[in-house]
């Protein structure tokens, strides 16, 4: 008896490892002091020395049972984005800059070229996030998770002038909230939607005119998360302060937005303000789920929201065009109880 017959195959760690190289390479910055394959990855705090408080900023979060649909269609390339953007999106709304992540992998067997093509998706996110990914861990589980299934998890750190912290403080009656469009679904809520849509191949693999698009149903819900780290960059770029942020994530509109408001102010939102993608319409309508449900579990087609001064609106919107986003104007603060109005 060996480890590999018990299980764990670590000449297949090994030929992983060497696979996903090229891919972590591409990501990383100039303060980056260690190799992959050491046991801790080192970052240089030496460049952020000149701001009056540094500040660390963190995340962690995983893609949750959007794997199950990388499973059914075996497609893995992706997915990875998804993980990273949901760490780094909660760090840019605090007004942090990302500066390296760490991804966690548990799979019950590992078949080399599938973690490789996992952490080739990692690599693509941490590229638009502009952060570098310096370590993770691939953990090999026989028993535990089945020889087809894994668990992807990450975690990210960021760094912030604790002067410039988006914090909700200095949010007012009279701001405007401007939006940015999500790419769909993004990666909450698919309990919802593997009990609504069948998740075989049969039905993830058709086109339907509903979704008006050539994308099949599977590649429509794959379709990886926005990250917005370079739009919120772009608005601070452009002189304009963001009072306050919200990353759309579980929860949806109800939870997310009051998240971002201080007590005292109300969000009032126009639901016509902007476009819900198809895909929301379709999960609904097959799944007889109401409005209300829907945008307190969903994004709707808005992924990320700042609240910004009136005078500061049109400067926000071009700032979001040039990082190549769609910016929404959603509707506005008011004074009021704590909490959020869609009318």
């Amino acid at each position: 008896m060996d480890y590999k017959k018990a299980g764990v195959d670590i000449e297949a760690g090994y030929k992983a490892v060497d696979l996903m190289k090229e891919h972590i390479a591409s990501t990383m910055r100039p303060e980056v002091l260690t190799d992959i394959g050491g046991f801790s990855g080192a970052f240089s705090m030496k460049k952020f020395m000149g701001m009056e408080e540094p500040t660390l900023v963190s995340g962690t979060d995983g893609v949750g049972t959007k794997l199950k649909l990388a499973f059914v269609l075996d497609k893995h390339d992706t997915i990875g984005i998804d993980c990273v953007a949901m760490c780094v999106n909660d760090i840019a709304c605090a007004g942090g800059e990302p500066l390296f992540f760490l991804d966690y992998i548990a799979c019950g067997k590992n078949e080399p070229e599938k973690i490789a093509s996992i952490v080739r998706g990692v690599a693509e996110g941490c590229r638009q996030a502009d952060s570098a990914l310096i370590g993770g861990e691939t953990a090999e589980m026989p028993g535990f998770y089945s020889v087809d299934e894994y668990d992807l998890a990450g975690f990210s750190v960021g760094i912030v002038d604790r002067k410039d912290m988006i914090t909700g403080k200095e949010l007012k009656a009279g701001d405007v909230l401007v939006g940015m469009a999500s790419s769909g679904i993004h990666s909450n809520g698919y309990s919802l939607v593997r009990s609504v849509f069948s998740m075989s191949p049969a039905t993830l693999n058709q086109t339907y005119e509903c979704l008006e698009s050539d994308l099949t149903l599977g590649e429509t819900l794959l379709t990886p998360t926005k990250i917005y780290v370079k739009a919120l960059r772009s608005i601070k770029d452009a002189g304009v302060k963001i009072k306050a942020c919200s990353h759309i994530t579980g929860g949806g509109f109800y939870e997310n937005i009051p998240r971002m408001l201080k007590e005292g102010t109300h969000a009032v939102i126009d639901k016509n303000s902007f476009v819900v993608p198809p895909i929301f319409r379709m999960l609904a309508n097959d799944g007889n789920v109401s409005e209300k449900s829907m945008f307190n579990t969903y994004n709707m087609g808005v992924g990320m929201i700042t609240a910004v001064a009136k005078e500061d609106v049109d400067k926000a919107v071009d700032a979001i065009k040039s990082a190549g986003e769609t910016p929404y104007i959603l509707g506005e603060i008011k004074a009021g109880e704590k909490g959020i109005t869609l009318c």
